[in-house]
């Protein structure tokens, strides 16, 4: 017979027997991961049929041919333009050719509008032919065969999103001169019509309060029965908004919604398709961007001779998840971090007096909390970008609806550590669950509450690491993503592995009744954190419903404590007000996401312009420096960066100097552009700081500043010194 009343071990403990199963499952999801994405490439290459073609039938030396990605997709499924649009991702294609040949620019057709839900894209259905010029170097020797291979990855969506790719080549010959390709004249003439014309007349565009306005000056338009505008820059416009067209005497008047990029109405530059009398035509209107590493849409690359990487990509599986664990190790120091972390040791001095064995289970409880949500959120997080998602780590507080929840429940956990609501076991991780209640689930979910407030840190070596996770397959980026997590329970789970640590700590007494209510105000801190993120990806009509589902929580906290004292009667009025009270905050989140487009974001001080793509492009062509801030308000690694050294006299002043430009990038609702610019220099999240030196190649610099780190990527250093 077992006794009910002692611990008879790990695998007799019905709780524990669950989380230790869940665990498992937990980690059981990269092999089915991996099997799912066997069967999604397999499917893509069903949907869609690739092949490159030329326009011509050999290669002259020190000549140019065209040739033709051509993209065949079944009906109802699309891909996608070079600015998505609100989702998706554009086709790229990895060159693979001998020495001495090279690319240029993709030659893109005028893309359509195509409406998903709430969204909309912009992409090509049926067949599409992206163009794309080859030289020839001159060494080109006339009567040898040239292999143009190439990968060519792309997403094709429907109502989901299928990442797919298909290994290209085409061999041809080396000849004195070359006629065109029999056969595919009709292909290369279909394409070349696709593609955007010369305006057609002068083009303007100006704000009319909250709206831009496109005018095409040309009398000839009055059969025009349809326009749409697509802009080059992601995020210059509201692309789901209706686009208003009005056809006078003097031309065409196209309104548009501007978008979250706060690009000036002069530099708004795209593509402008008109359909008149049933026939479509396109017009390039402003400069097109210089094609970028970060937004390129071909990529080329020799077989023997490619660049070297830099030290970011040549991580290897082992080092990166090395890496990661000193990242997860440097996580528990971090403000996010530390409250929670405090709480669980101070759950540890009460449970000093318990057998080595029960204090062991609370560890390893503890650490499959966390592992669990590591896991959790890094399968999510890839299969969200393998549908065309433009996130990264912290992802789910571009939310307003994740931010708003965690400073619920944050809030909840301070008014149980002030004694204000004593919650019971069956609310656990979270509060009076965290600090009086011995048990194994407590401490599973104190390792859950962990992992979510630690998203919006960064600590020194997670960058690389998870920038590298993200690029392998999911079995690796999952191993690097465990390690992340093993590096933050490790602290809390050496104390219990080895219990006669716990001497070191001071016995049980009336103090910990003080710490514990002390504790509760680094949580209030970061519930007003919180309260001020949420207040930058909202409108204050979101803020208002965000304060109110506070003051609700702390209703149902009051309701659910006076219930302990109340007769019958009493009791379940009180708790059923808690409840009303509790589901009332959480209906008030429901409307936070509507609210978005008030959002101010992260504010630009005097001297920082709003990135985008386009004008860094302007700027490195004017030879300029650059400092580019990927910043985000919920990171707070970001801020402390902000105020401690970028807004420093000193190096405003050598801004200033040597006519830096400093460009702000804010993450804190989500936006493709800055997502691609991240996965270009190998990080998922912010902090990202970068300094172009006029054309040359980014200098990545670390996630923790110092003065003297940015004056000396600068240039500045020396004038610095000098004031």
């Amino acid at each position: 017979m077992v006794s009910r009343g002692k611990d008879t071990g790990p695998f007799r403990n019905r709780s524990m027997l669950r989380l230790l199963l869940a665990l498992l499952l937990t980690l059981a999801a990269p092999g089915l991961a991996a099997a799912q994405g066997a069967m999604t490439t397999a499917k893509a290459k069903d949907l869609v049929r690739a092949s490159l073609v030329a326009e011509s039938e050999a290669l002259v030396p020190g000549g140019t041919v065209t040739l033709g990605l051509r993209m065949a997709m079944k009906p109802g499924w699309h891909v996608y333009w070079r600015n998505p649009g609100d989702s998706g991702l554009p086709p790229e294609m990895a060159w693979r050719l001998p020495a001495g040949f090279s690319v240029g620019p993709v030659q893109w057709p005028a893309p359509e509008r195509i409406p998903v839900q709430t969204l909309m894209n912009f992409g090509y259905e049926g067949t599409v032919t992206l163009l794309v010029p080859l030289t020839v170097p001159e060494s080109a020797r006339v009567g040898e065969t040239v292999r143009l291979a190439g990968t060519l990855s792309y997403l094709v969506c429907e109502e989901i999103c299928i990442p797919g790719s298909a290994e290209l080549s085409l061999d041809l010959p080396v000849a004195g001169s070359a006629e065109p390709a029999s056969g595919q004249a009709a292909l290369f003439a279909r394409a070349r019509a696709a593609l955007p014309e010369t305006a057609p007349g002068p083009v303007r565009t100006t704000r009319e309060g909250d709206r831009l306005v496109l005018r095409l000056d040309r009398p000839d338009l009055a059969e025009v029965s349809g326009a749409a505008f697509f802009p080059y820059a992601e995020g210059a416009l509201d692309n789901a908004a209706p686009q208003d067209l009005t056809v006078d005497a003097a031309g065409l008047r196209l309104t548009l919604t501007p978008g979250d990029a706060g690009q000036p109405a002069e530099a708004l530059a795209g593509v402008l398709t008109l359909t008149e009398a049933g026939a479509r035509r396109a017009y390039a209107l402003g400069p097109e961007p210089t094609p970028a590493p970060s937004a390129a849409a071909v990529v080329a690359t020799a077989p023997e001779a490619a660049p070297a990487p830099s030290g970011e990509e040549t991580l290897t599986l082992w080092s990166a998840a090395g890496l990661a664990l000193l990242g997860g190790l440097i996580l528990n120091l971090m403000p996010c971090v530390f409250p929670v972390l405090s709480i669980k040791v101070l759950s540890l001095v009460r449970q000093a007096g318990e057998s080595a064995t029960r204090v062991r289970l609370h560890g390893l409880a503890y650490t499959a909390g966390v592992l669990a949500s590591f896991l959790g959120l890094a399968g999510l997080l890839i299969a969200l970008k393998a549908g065309g998602a433009g996130i990264g780590w912290g992802f789910q507080l571009q939310s307003p609806v994740v931010v708003a929840l965690l400073a619920y429940g944050l809030f909840a956990m301070g008014l149980s550590l002030s004694g204000v609501v004593h919650l019971g076991g069956g609310i656990v991780g979270l509060g009076d669950g965290l600090t009086r209640r011995a048990g194994y689930q407590g401490s599973f979910f104190t390792g859950v509450l962990a992992t979510l407030v630690a998203t919006p840190c960064t600590a020194p070596f997670m960058g690389a690491a998870v920038g590298f996770a993200l690029t392998q397959s999911t079995p690796a980026a999952l191993a690097v993503f465990a390690s992340l997590g093993l590096g933050l329970a490790l602290p809390f789970l050496g104390l219990t592995l080895f219990p006669r640590a716990l001497r070191l700590l001071p016995r049980p007494g009336a103090w910990m009744d003080v710490l514990k209510g002390a504790l509760a105000f680094p949580v209030y801190a970061t519930v007003a954190w919180l309260v001020w993120v949420l207040a930058q990806q909202v409108g204050p009509d979101g803020l208002l419903a965000g304060l109110t589902g506070l003051v609700l929580v702390a209703l149902a906290a009051w309701a659910w404590e006076r219930a302990r004292h109340a007769g019958r009667l009493g009791t379940s009025l009180s708790r059923a007000a808690a409840v009303v009270a509790l589901a009332a905050s959480l209906g008030l989140v429901v409307v936070l996401d509507g609210d978005r487009a008030a959002a101010r974001g992260t504010a630009l001080a005097q001297g920082e312009e709003a990135f985008t793509q386009a004008r860094l492009d302007a700027l490195r062509a004017e030879g300029r420096t650059v400092f580019v801030d990927m910043t985000a308000a919920w990171c707070i690694t970001c801020q402390v960066n902000e105020r401690t050294v970028l807004a420093r006299d000193g190096v405003q002043a050598a801004f200033r100097a040597g006519q830096v430009a400093y460009l702000k990038g804010d993450w804190t609702n989500q936006n493709p552009e800055i997502t691609r610019l991240l996965e270009h220099h190998g990080r998922s999240g912010v902090p990202l700081y970068l300094v172009y030196r006029g054309t040359r190649e980014a200098q990545v610099l670390p996630q923790i500043l110092t003065e003297g780190i940015v004056l000396a990527a600068i240039g500045q250093k020396d004038v610095a010194a000098a004031r």
